[in-house]
């Protein structure tokens, strides 16, 4: 019997699901029609046989073959651009950036704007990934330029800013009762924003617990609109899908960001793009 195959395509657009909360997200990131990412996912689902984004509300939710399928996605797609990258460096002028998952349907577009206005017509690839990962792959010189949680890495790069962070909860949602700890949905550790909202919390004296985890913010995402707890997000853009900001729990301060360019690297290239960073991330007034 044939070994089933994955389209590159369509893990590239299932992905970018995860990465921009919703399909039509994805399709405006990929520059694709919304039917078209979903025939893509419905490729998959055919593929593997199985249902791997369900429809919840206006949003979507991953399932657990979902959520296994987009890690796996994310390593099948950073090996095959690397191999492109290497053995066909035929494309002419590429740039390739890297970002945390946190913001990133908000930092990709910005860093693009820039790199091409400095370098028209250059291309264009992106890689999401961890904080500590996107900076080995700098110092390996496979991503050109990368923002990161500064704290999450053991290279600290270049200060650009603080990253907002907002509680985010399905709307109405409530937390039980004192003293019954609140419900934390976070990435699975290491995670620096996990560890700055239970510090937060424990600062201000409230109990919290972790009810709810997952490798991607994806996961993040289909958990806490489920409505069982509340989860730290990035304030940049609008709110994912079926969450809204909760105000009813202690403010949380901005965490720092870092960006890192790999050695070598256009100046031009590396100043516009940290300045974009630095203007999404600056101070309202």
């Amino acid at each position: 019997m044939p070994q089933p195959v994955l389209d590159i395509v369509a893990l590239r657009s299932l992905t970018a699901i995860a990465d921009c909360g919703g399909f039509h997200r994805a399709a405006n990131s990929l520059a694709l029609s919304q039917s078209a990412v979903s025939q893509h996912v419905r490729r998959l689902e055919k593929t593997l046989g199985s249902r791997v984004v369900e429809r919840e509300g206006r949003g979507t939710r991953f399932t657990p073959e979902g959520r296994l399928l987009v890690e796996q996605a994310r390593r099948i797609l950073a090996v095959h651009d690397e191999a492109v990258r290497v053995l066909l460096d035929t494309e002419g002028d590429t740039v390739t950036i890297g970002s945390t998952e946190h913001a990133a349907d908000q930092f990709l577009p910005r860093l693009t704007a820039a790199v091409q206005e400095v370098r028209p017509g250059c291309r264009v690839r992106f890689r999401i990934d961890r904080s500590a990962r996107l900076v080995e792959a700098v110092e390996r010189g496979s991503v050109d330029v990368a923002v990161y949680v500064t704290e999450a890495a053991a290279t600290e790069g270049t200060p650009v800013g603080g990253l907002p962070l907002t509680w985010h909860a399905t709307p109405g949602w409530a937390p039980p009762p004192a003293p019954s700890p609140v419900p934390l949905v976070a990435i699975e550790d290491p995670c620096a924003i996990r560890r700055r909202a239970i510090a937060t919390l424990a600062a201000h004296g409230v109990a919290a617990t972790v009810v709810g985890d997952a490798g991607y913010l994806a996961g993040v995402l289909d958990v806490a609109r489920t409505g069982v707890g509340v989860a730290l997000l990035a304030a940049v853009g609008p709110a994912p899908d079926g969450l809204s900001p909760y105000d009813g729990l202690p403010s949380v301060t901005p965490i720092p960001m870092s960006a890192l360019a790999r050695p070598g690297a256009d100046p031009a290239t590396v100043a516009a793009a940290f300045e974009a960073v630095r203007d999404l991330l600056r101070p309202a007034g």
